[in-house]
């Protein structure tokens, strides 16, 4: 933890008045750019229809890939999010839609496991699990609102198969902000957050290691920031025998950015389409989704697929973030496959 935290990454720092213009961050594709990503489409699917054996140079975006890799650089070292819209969903099936995800995605980044199945391309929808289900995972629970969290890798992915009938609203919250304005007004919370933190491992641990680990809120590593935030986690640590407790102080500062992430100054919600992809830099944009209602009869259940991304613009990371905590998930790469039942 350093002696007294610092104000980091301020040209990173956004207010939501910063970001009204949804023209900012709303990546309208051109009809050049889309025919591109169609032809690419016909160029990976010729060489095969597994998105594990699909690179990079199989899906050419030969005009596009400079129009992602400034998106690249903005998401590590600016605003942190992005919205691709104007491939047209209605065009292609799902697996056709998987393919021009995987595709655009490998141009930001390389793909990394998101579970212990392996999955680097995963399913986030209702998948019957309930919410206080203590091994489950945020992309299987159904219904209710999530709250602002953080994953594990540099970048998070979605993309919009279907949308629900009602709600299921997509928000992100500025974290370099909340933690700039915790080192202005309450150092000594945002001291406390430094502090390693015990999370769950929500039963996907490595084989023989213990249920929980450890790791900072705030992390800083040559001037940037980083952050891991997953508060349903730390406090599921708690079930385990030998978890560290929760520091009181860090228990205050942690309700303390749980209230500021709910203050709309650090929000910015955007409703997913089907056929949009959203980006966001995880170290610095904490992301979360209102509540909804599906409706199974019409087929209108919200859907996403959702991928982890390791960006080449960020070439140091703590140790906390050199993926570690999960080489274990990595002995196999799998696809999800879940269909609209």
């Amino acid at each position: 933890m350093p002696n007294s935290p610092q104000i980091l990454e301020t040209h990173c720092e956004w207010r939501s008045q910063d970001v009204a213009d949804s023209s900012q961050w709303i990546e309208q594709l051109d009809p050049a750019e889309v025919d591109e990503i169609d032809a690419a489409l016909g160029h990976a699917l010729a060489h095969s229809e597994d998105i594990l054996e699909t690179e990079c140079e199989h899906f050419p975006l030969p005009n596009l890939q400079r129009r992602l890799k400034k998106i690249e650089g903005d998401l590590i070292n600016g605003r942190g999010f992005t919205l691709l819209r104007g491939v047209p969903r209605e065009k292609y099936s799902q697996e056709e839609m998987e393919m021009i995800y995987w595709g655009i995605g490998m141009h930001l980044g390389s793909p990394w496991p998101q579970n212990q199945y392996g999955h680097v391309l995963g399913d986030v929808t209702d998948q019957g699990v309930a919410s206080n289900d203590p091994n489950s995972r945020g992309n299987e629970i159904g219904a209710v609102a999530f709250p602002y969290h953080s994953d594990g890798s540099d970048l998070v992915g979605l993309l919009c198969l279907q949308s629900a009938e009602s709600g299921g609203i997509s928000t992100v919250a500025n974290a370099l902000a909340i933690h700039n304005d915790l080192v202005r007004d309450e150092p000594e919370l945002a001291a406390a957050l430094y502090e390693p933190q015990p999370y769950d491992f929500r039963n996907a641990e490595p084989p023989g290691s213990q249920p929980w680990y450890e790791m900072p809120v705030f992390s800083e590593w040559e001037g940037r920031l980083f952050v891991r935030y997953i508060r349903p986690y730390i406090l599921a640590s708690q079930r385990h025998a030998g978890a560290p407790a929760i520091d009181e102080m860090a228990e205050q500062a942690m309700q303390r950015v749980d209230a500021m992430t709910q203050n709309p100054e650090y929000n910015v919600f955007m409703d997913l389409a089907p056929g949009d992809m959203q980006f966001v830099n995880n170290y610095h944009v904490l992301h979360a989704r209102t509540a909804y209602t599906d409706n199974p009869a019409t087929g209108q259940v919200r859907h996403l697929k959702r991928l982890w991304l390791g960006t080449e613009v960020l070439k140091e990371r703590p140790p906390y973030f050199h993926r570690n905590l999960s080489d274990h998930w990595g002995k196999q790469r799998t696809v999800s496959a879940l269909k609209p039942s």
